[in-house]
């Protein structure tokens, strides 16, 4: 993932903290607001996957994005995730869809903050982006309301 943002040009802070098995308890390790941290859910989508993108302090909306994307659309299971993020520790999935080949959706209320935190892929980093690097990183992607703040 690193090599990937470094050949997009995208910037970033790493910040190290704890090992944390939740997104809700890597953005209190870091203190940082769970609307900010960018939590990628993984969903099987039309033969293949994709990535939905939501704030930490939310849940998934899954009828919503039925809604949007159509009926097929299922959560993951865990070997499929496991497989799609092999270089990744068991659960850290990177808000970052092209570096693994996936399409993502983004949802509106992560694209509205002012700087976005990502998993780096090990339960004990997190990778600050700006505003406009997060909107770089994702600007082919669709976006919209399917998230519920918890």
């Amino acid at each position: 993932m690193h090599r990937y943002l470094a050949a997009e040009n995208i910037q970033y802070a790493e910040i190290p903290h704890d090992l944390t098995m939740s997104s809700a308890r890597t953005a209190q390790a870091c203190h940082v607001s769970g609307d900010r941290l960018a939590k990628a859910v993984v969903l099987r989508h039309d033969g293949g996957y994709m990535l939905a993108v939501v704030p930490a302090s939310h849940h998934l909306n899954l009828p919503d994005l039925k809604e949007r994307l159509g009926e097929d659309l299922v959560m993951a299971n865990e070997t499929e995730i496991n497989r799609l993020f092999a270089d990744c520790a068991h659960g850290a999935v990177p808000a970052v869809g092209r570096c693994y080949g996936l399409d993502l959706i983004v949802d509106d209320s992560i694209r509205a903050q002012p700087e976005i935190y990502i998993e780096a892929g090990d339960h004990e980093t997190l990778l600050q982006l700006t505003h406009a690097q997060f909107a770089r990183l994702t600007a082919s992607a669709p976006h919209g309301r399917f998230s519920m703040h918890d």
